[in-house]
């Protein structure tokens, strides 16, 4: 399904991956692929491809979504030697690839892109059998603007000091929980963003992240702010 949002047209495709296309027809993807989110779809139109971390990245998915023309950008933690599945290194993909650290910047066609911190807090909530799951360093997330809107995709991540001070449109609500932040907490986020409108994002592909996206709904317009619910499987 997709949604329409000032002009923007958006999709969420499954896990982390959202497609988002300007008036002018600029197709950004964040985090295409796996778990068969993107069985079937060829599509090869995005001109902009974000991946925010290891877990998140997925080879074969960038080819059927990428145009030839397409920029990849990947945190520069992104490492294929030390991802336990059959992907192809970054620098070895058919486009031009771009390595972003924690806080840079830099612009693609019409669109600005900024990286942020992305990570666990080690004495917090979010760790599996007292691990860190997503340490300092392992990802980033994504803050864009295009066609004078901005989008906030905060990855794999627990809600951080500084994303209160993130100007946002549109809010990509990382709702997993579990070694994410929870349905709660990216309630709250949304509160103190006060985004013209929020997606939730990244919830149950895969039992780890299983959640009540209604529940959130529910919460989030209780805060008096737009929120809708995409569906996946209606592409």
């Amino acid at each position: 399904m997709t949604i329409k949002h000032d002009g923007l047209d958006v999709s969420w495709l499954g896990y982390a991956t959202v497609r988002i296309e300007s008036p002018d027809g600029f197709v950004v993807y964040f985090d295409p692929g796996r778990y068969g989110v993107l069985d079937d779809y060829y599509a090869r139109d995005g001109d902009l491809i974000l991946v925010t971390h290891n877990h998140h990245y997925d080879s074969d998915a960038i080819e059927q979504v990428a145009d030839a023309d397409a920029t990849v950008v990947a945190f520069e933690g992104v490492d294929a030697a030390t991802i336990d599945r059959d992907v192809v290194p970054v620098e070895d993909l058919p486009y031009e690839t771009v390595r972003v650290g924690e806080e840079d910047h830099l612009t693609v066609g019409e669109v600005d892109v900024w990286s942020l911190p992305a990570f666990n807090d080690p004495d917090g909530p979010h760790l599996r059998d007292g691990d860190v799951v997503h340490p300092r360093g392992f990802g980033c997330g994504f803050h864009i603007s295009i066609a004078d809107r901005t989008v906030f995709w905060p990855g794999d991540s627990d809600v951080l000091a500084g994303h209160e001070h993130l100007e946002v449109s549109l809010f990509l609500a990382n709702i997993g929980g579990s070694v994410v932040m929870d349905r709660r907490e990216a309630a709250d986020l949304a509160e103190t963003l006060d985004p013209d409108l929020v997606l939730p994002i990244h919830y149950d592909t895969i039992p780890l992240l299983e959640t009540d996206p209604d529940a959130f709904v529910v919460d989030v317009a209780n805060r008096g702010i737009p929120v809708v619910l995409d569906d996946p499987d209606q592409v």
